[in-house]
Order: structure tokens, then sequence, then C-alpha cells
């Protein structure tokens, strides 16, 4: 008889725990799995603000991808995914590969979501991926450099697009970073600026007015200019252009105002709504067969008219069922419906201060910074367990605060 085939699309957070969730349900024989990811390395994706600001070292936000599975259940293929053929089940890609599958699994994760605002693709830099992180953090750098050389203040002033959870953990790393820089380069620290741009009347909306009024309170504290009730209208190398008249002079705008489901959803043939492909209550495609979807790329929703944000904690809990009702599918039996049950939400800023709510318990300060470090480390239990918490904390090598050369581009 033949073996069934599974594979997984995507190696973020819903895609590697998934495949561990196969490692240890999946008979012996019983079935053949492929993860298939662009790169050989596993990204945090919720710790990617530290890798732009810098005050984290790339071992301890990239984790090698065979290094985290069992290779004997679980077959890693690098490349990049093209198209799929639902009917012939074939994954094509990049490299001309044709990868057959019995069942598949699409966790794709996230695009970033720019709302066709002039500029803002060219030329800002976004918290999308590790590689575009090391991005921001080598542009500040550069930046840094070539303010010796011309003292040129749009150069260290720093924006960012977004105030929302994403937009506030990049402040607080950066309120981390740039003290150290400034004594690297010798530059007095008061010649900075530190910009969060706003859309909504607050930063954080969405979150209690009590985590709202703690993190105004500690921004300002720290002179980071908040700039809210305020959008972008574009942007270029050197400015940004804001809806009441202002032109910023700066050379870097950093975005964290959105996200969306990955672009090449759209090249799938499979129905898309919102950026993001639906499925039901099993976590299945709607209309094709043995196709599940998680994460980022998934819209599920959470009543009849509202959809679960596109978090980490929600790809983890889907990612937690997802492995048993593929497994069931194949066996024949009954899947399990998901539920999510959220935990709370708690947004760093910087490494010793949060704010958030666990378990319906409002926290803010160390105490919260702290709570986000045990929740970092319940991530990292469950896909590696207690050695890969203990491998990580024993990585404190920091990055490096040097560039030799100085870009031409903003």
């Amino acid at each position: 008889m033949k073996t069934p085939k599974i594979v997984i699309l995507g190696a973020g957070y819903g895609g590697l725990i998934t495949s561990r969730q196969l490692e240890k349900s999946l008979s012996d024989g019983e079935a053949e799995v492929t993860l298939i990811n662009k790169h050989d390395y596993h990204y945090i994706s919720t710790q990617l603000h530290k890798t732009g600001a810098g005050t984290a070292s790339d071992d301890k936000i990239a984790l090698h991808i065979p290094n985290l599975l069992k290779t004997n259940k679980i077959h890693f293929k690098k490349g990049t995914v093209q198209n799929v053929d639902f009917g012939k089940k074939k994954v094509y890609l990049d490299s001309g590969d044709k990868i057959e599958y019995d069942y598949l699994l699409i966790s794709l994760g996230f695009d970033v979501a720019t709302f066709d605002i002039p500029g803002v693709e060219e030329n800002a830099f976004k918290i999308k991926s590790f590689q575009s992180t090391k991005a921001i953090y080598n542009h500040i750098l550069r930046q840094f450099s070539a303010y010796k050389i011309d003292a040129d203040p749009s150069r260290l002033t720093f924006a960012v697009a977004g105030a929302g959870f994403t937009g506030i953990e990049m402040v607080g790393e950066l309120l981390e970073a740039l003290p150290n820089l400034c004594r690297a380069y010798d530059i007095p620290f008061s010649k900075t600026r530190i910009i969060t741009i706003e859309a909504c009347p607050t930063v954080l909306p969405g979150f209690d007015q009590e985590a709202i009024d703690f993190t105004t309170t500690y921004l300002k504290k720290n002179n980071v200019e908040l700039m809210t009730s305020t959008k972008i209208r574009k942007c270029s190398p050197t400015s940004i252009d804001l809806d009441n008249g202002e032109v910023l002079p700066s050379k870097t705008l950093i975005w964290a105002a959105g996200v969306r489901g990955n672009f090449l959803l759209e090249k799938l043939n499979l129905p898309i709504s919102r950026g993001r492909i639906p499925v039901d209550e099993f976590l299945r495609v709607k209309g094709v067969e043995n196709v599940f979807c998680i994460g980022d790329a998934a819209l599920c929703m959470k009543d009849e008219k509202n959809a679960l944000p596109p978090t980490a904690q929600v790809a983890l809990q889907q990612a937690v069922l997802c492995g048993p009702n593929m497994i069931a599918s194949l066996r024949g039996e009954p899947l399990k419906p998901f539920m999510y049950h959220h935990k709370g939400t708690v947004a760093s800023i910087g490494n010793k201060v949060a704010v958030g709510k666990v378990f319906g318990l409002k926290i803010s300060g160390s105490f919260a910074a702290l709570m986000k470090q045990v929740i970092e480390a319940r991530y990292l239990l469950m896909l590696g367990g207690p050695s890969l918490i203990i491998k990580q904390l024993l990585k404190i090598k920091k990055p490096y605060t040097d560039v030799s050369t100085v870009s031409n581009q903003k």
C-alpha cells in the first residue's frame, strides 16, 4: 500500500509546531512528511524587532531548522514555492522540483500591508523577516557612520510607522539600542530622535486604557515623539510627508503599520478573502480535498462576523490541533474543531519594561517584561524542550556595532 505523503509549506510558528505534532504522533512509516521553507532557518518572528535594533545576536533569533527536527520522521527541503496544482496534488518549487502530496498544509506566513501609500514599498524598512530586519540594523549603523562625516540630522531621525503591538516593540528596542550606538560612535544621544506615527488617536489601539496610559507616559518620559491621529501620505528616501502638512526629514522609516496574508496566496487557485484563505472549523481549506491552512495565511472565523487576528498565539494553538487533525484525516478518524482560547497579550517596550494583560490580569513594568520572557520561553519549550531554552539562554554574544562602508542609498 502506498505511503501517504504530507507536505507542509512554511516553517514559521504554525509549520514547525505542526511538524513537531506529527513527529510525536505518527507511527514509524505511517506517512512521509516533507517540510518546505525558503530558508534553512526558522526565525522567532515575535523578536524580529530585536534584530532590527541590534539588541540580540542573530543566533538568538534564527534557529537552524534541521536541528529542530527528528530527521527520521520529517524531511526538510529548502525551496521557494512557486505554485500548487490542487488537482494533480503537486507543489512546484522555484528550483523546478515537483513535490507530490496526499495531504497539504499551507502555513506561509505574512506579508506587509503598505496600503498603496506612495513610496512606502520602495523606501520604508519592513519588519517582515530575519533578513528584512537585519537590513534595518545595518542601515542604522550606516546612518551613524555617515553622520560622523556630514552631521545631517535626518540620519539620526528614526521614524516608526504604526504604534500598535509591533511598532511599540520596535520603538522600545530603539530606546535600548541608540544610547549604546551613540557611545560607540561618540555621538551625543541628544542628537537622535525617535518618532512614532500612528493614524489612531492613541498608541496601542485595542489595548485597555491603563496600558495605553502607561505606554504613553513611558515613551514621553524617554523623549519619544508621539504623532498620533497622523497619517503618512507618502515617503521618499529622505523625507516623510504627513497628512497635517508637515514634511519630516528622515532617512529611516520603519514600517509596522499592518500585515496581510502572503502574496503567494493570490497565485494559488483558491478563494481569497481579506487577503487570506478561508478555512472550516477543522482548519481545512473550504472546497479543497485534504488541504489545511493555519497561521497568517488562514482566515479563521472567531464568530460569524469576526476573524481571528494573525498572531503567533493563534498560529500556535492552530498548529497544536492541525497535526492531530491531519493524522486523523489520513487514518479515517473524526477530526476535532478548533477552539481558540485567548491567553493574553504582552507588548515589550525594550528589555526591562512591558505592558499587557495575561489571563485577565493587567500588568505593566518589569513584571510584564518578565512575563514576556516567560511567553517566549514557553514557545522554545514547545519547539525543542528544556534543552533548547538552556541553549538559547547561553547565547549572549552581542551584534557588531560598526560597518566599514556607508550606503549610497537613504
